[in-house]
């Protein structure tokens, strides 16, 4: 059994629950994020030094130049979500996929941290939501305003305005659309290229 956390304190609990693994899940990544803020560089090895089971790197890795780097951190392994949305096989709409593609650095904003910390592209919802936050909107109003279903809305069925489009801050590297072999390829020769030339 494998659990996301977003704190060392987390992973020990996760490790004393019976966890085989912990994925450490940076506050880059998107969809939901802890409250902490932590980055992956951060939390990465505080987790590492926090518990004896494996760490798995997971928030703002896209290139394989990052894998090495949260290997490096301390992390076993590495969970990469965002440059997968961009490729063939993914279900997200073609529109949201495209919307990915074109986001700069900027183009994200943790969201809802009074609910329920979420990672979004800014939209018209995210636009919607980030004035409720500021006039210091409850969380039930917050989660009113969200409703239900946003996220098939926005990522699965490609209403860009309306929608939630989760994503992570990696989104800002992603530039093209591609099969899911060739992107696993890229990654691979990237890492095997940072480490071989690590200054390059």
């Amino acid at each position: 059994m494998v659990h996301v956390v977003s704190s060392s304190a987390f992973a020990k609990k996760a490790e004393a629950a019976g966890c085989d693994a912990v994925v450490a899940e940076g506050f880059e990544a998107g969809g939901h994020n802890g409250r902490e803020e932590t980055t992956t560089m951060v939390l990465v090895p505080a987790v590492k030094n926090a518990v004896a089971i494996p760490v798995i790197a997971a928030g703002g890795i896209a290139t394989g130049r990052q894998m090495l780097a949260s290997m490096v951190l301390g992390g076993e392994a590495v969970q990469i979500g965002s440059r997968f949305v961009c490729s063939h096989e993914a279900s997200s709409h073609i529109y949201f996929k495209n919307e990915v593609v074109a986001a700069g650095e900027g183009a994200t904003m943790l969201s809802m941290k009074p609910a329920m910390p979420v990672r979004l592209l800014k939209n018209k919802l995210y636009e919607t939501l980030k004035a409720a936050e500021e006039r210091g909107a409850t969380k039930e109003e917050l989660l009113a305003i969200l409703g239900k279903g946003r996220a098939k809305k926005g990522m699965f069925e490609g209403q860009l305005d309306e929608g939630e489009l989760e994503i992570g801050q990696a989104s800002s590297l992603i530039n093209s659309i591609e099969p899911a072999g060739e992107i696993v390829n890229e990654i691979w020769r990237d890492f095997n290229l940072a480490l071989e030339h690590p200054l390059i």
